[in-house]
């Protein structure tokens, strides 16, 4: 049996001014666009069984609107502080602490840790050859193994990276 992990990067935000990197707010097109992923995952009959997200302002407002679209409630998104600036290991740590009973997870997060985790985790054959491979608010869908203690180099497959832009051309 395998697991999903869905990593979806928070939306647009607010520029890196006078306050702090921490508290930067969405947009009103990050906002947007992660009520289009939400959409886009409901139209696709899919629904996280478990959702982490990082404690920054602009992650934690995504990862709600999401669940306020998929019908998950606030109170169940598990805020996890080891996926704001702290690196590969750590987030791999946070992963591995997610219970096995849970078969798909959301992972709400930031570049660079983001996709450092994705290209660590997927041979690169499978990735796209572009040139930012989670801009705001995309998602990607990986299929791992079980057991996520032992995350090991090019152990997933990824099956989608959906991006908010392609989305709204397509309703155009």
């Amino acid at each position: 049996m395998s697991r999903e992990l869905w990593l979806l990067r928070h939306g647009k935000a607010e520029r890196f001014d006078s306050s702090e990197d921490y508290d930067r707010a969405l947009k009103k097109r990050g906002k947007r666009d992660a009520t289009r992923m939400g959409q886009w995952l409901n139209e696709h009959d899919l629904r996280p069984d478990m959702v982490i997200s990082s404690p920054a302002n602009r992650a934690i407002s995504t990862a709600k609107i999401v669940c306020d679209v998929i019908g998950i409630d606030h109170q169940d998104i598990l805020q996890e502080k080891r996926l704001y600036d702290e690196g590969l290991f750590r987030v791999k740590s946070a992963l591995a602490d997610c219970p096995a009973s849970f078969s798909q997870v959301l992972l709400v997060g930031h570049n660079p840790e983001l996709e450092l985790l994705l290209t660590y985790l997927v041979s690169d054959t499978d990735l796209l050859d572009v040139e930012k491979l989670l801009p705001t608010a995309a998602l990607a869908r990986l299929v791992l193994p079980d057991d996520w203690s032992q995350l090991t180099q090019g152990c997933a497959t990824l099956l989608s990276i959906t991006y908010p832009k392609t989305l709204f051309e397509e309703q155009d």
